[in-house]
């Protein structure tokens, strides 16, 4: 099967010049013929479209520059190719109309051909281009896809390592990923977190989030999973979670020789989310603002969570039981705008609780170390 032919518009008052541009086109292309500015117009309207336009600058209804500036500022036509015939050449109006070259009149025949097959080419090879560079993009996004996805996969991986050892459930992972983005979606219209909590952002928070325990992997189990309240001693052992998860984001960026918004927040909630805004948390005693804001999220959606949790040795307390104990403890454990936060979102976690909520057979697998205190 041949390929399809170029069209090209030839435009000119003079029979006698369609006559014998026609002649030396019509071999190679599908030539259309107009007289008239108006009569080109009108050809361009239908589809197929002309490929290019050769068009003479000197026509008597409508002259051929404003042709010209009708068809480019038009989408269906700004990317054709056009010629310019011209008796007196001015390169510089032509140019700056839109032309893409110009040929003196009276015209050479050999010129015309040789420039019409140029452009052409040229319009194909920037299709061509045009083409590959959309595949291209599709490719990248393919790609991205699917190493973001891996990357949530390895996420999820270790984060539920970390929580299964001390009988916790997937689901608390899911539903502190929800609070978190809950609290951020209300805060980020404020103007203090507006700059920090921007929609890339959050999406990072969203990831990182499940990791905030992950340092409990390297607590030992006689401590992590001892079922009844912690020993100052053993208390200082199983603080060092948040040091150890924060050594092991520390491991990968320094591997990997830059860190990125996800890992810096990994970072943060992992050694910062057991902080207390009235300076008495740990593991650095920070206070207010020193606390990172990803990890004064995390806080209030982590406790939320413990609060609103049926384990073995407790039932849950109420939503409103838990959302309660939150607000009493703004300014003091939480950041109250953080706190404020999450009363305005308050159905939005009673939602995420009851969509999310932990299974039966998840709770049966063991004693919750949490007895007395969260950790």
């Amino acid at each position: 099967m041949n390929a399809k032919r170029a069209i090209v518009l030839i435009v000119d008052e003079a029979s006698d010049n369609l006559i014998q541009m026609n002649s030396l086109l019509q071999d190679r292309y599908e030539v259309r013929l107009a007289n008239s500015g108006r009569a080109a117009l009108r050809v361009m309207e239908h589809v197929p479209r002309p490929d290019l336009v050769v068009l003479d600058a000197a026509l008597p209804d409508i002259d051929g520059y404003t042709v010209c500036q009708q068809l480019k500022s038009s989408p269906d036509t700004a990317d054709i190719p056009l010629i310019f015939l011209q008796s007196e050449p001015d390169e510089a109006r032509a140019i700056c109309e839109g032309a893409v070259d110009i040929i003196p009149k009276p015209f050479v025949g050999e010129v015309l051909r040789a420039r019409v097959d140029t452009h052409l080419q040229l319009r194909h090879a920037r299709e061509l281009l045009k083409q590959q560079r959309n595949l291209l993009e599709h490719v990248v996004e393919e790609v991205t896809a699917e190493l973001s996805q891996m990357l949530d996969a390895m996420i999820w991986a270790l984060a539920s390592l970390a929580e299964t050892r001390e009988y916790e459930t997937a689901n608390h992972l899911r539903r502190v990923q929800h609070y978190v983005v809950a609290l951020a979606r209300r805060l980020q219209g404020s103007p203090r977190f507006a700059e920090e909590l921007s929609d890339a952002n959050i999406k990072s928070l969203y990831k990182a989030a499940p990791l905030h325990d992950i340092g409990k992997v390297s607590i030992p189990d006689a401590i992590l999973l001892k079922p009844g309240a912690l020993t100052p001693a053993e208390f200082s052992v199983m603080k060092m979670h948040t040091v150890y998860g924060r050594d092991a984001i520390v491991n990968v960026e320094n591997h990997l020789g830059y860190t990125n918004t996800f890992l810096r927040y990994a970072r943060e909630i992992t050694y910062s989310h057991q902080e207390k805004y009235d300076g008495t948390g740990y593991p650095e005693g920070l206070k207010g603002d020193a606390i990172p804001l990803a990890a004064r999220l995390m806080a209030v959606a982590d406790v939320y969570d413990a609060l609103i949790s049926k384990r073995v040795y407790k039932p849950a307390f109420t939503h409103e039981t838990a959302m309660e104990m939150v607000r009493q403890a703004s300014g003091e454990h939480f950041d109250p705008d953080v706190v404020d936060a999450m009363l305005a979102a308050e159905e939005e976690f009673r939602d995420i609780a009851e969509r999310y909520a932990d299974n039966v057979q998840d709770l049966e697998h063991g004693i919750d170390p949490l007895l007395s205190q969260h950790r």
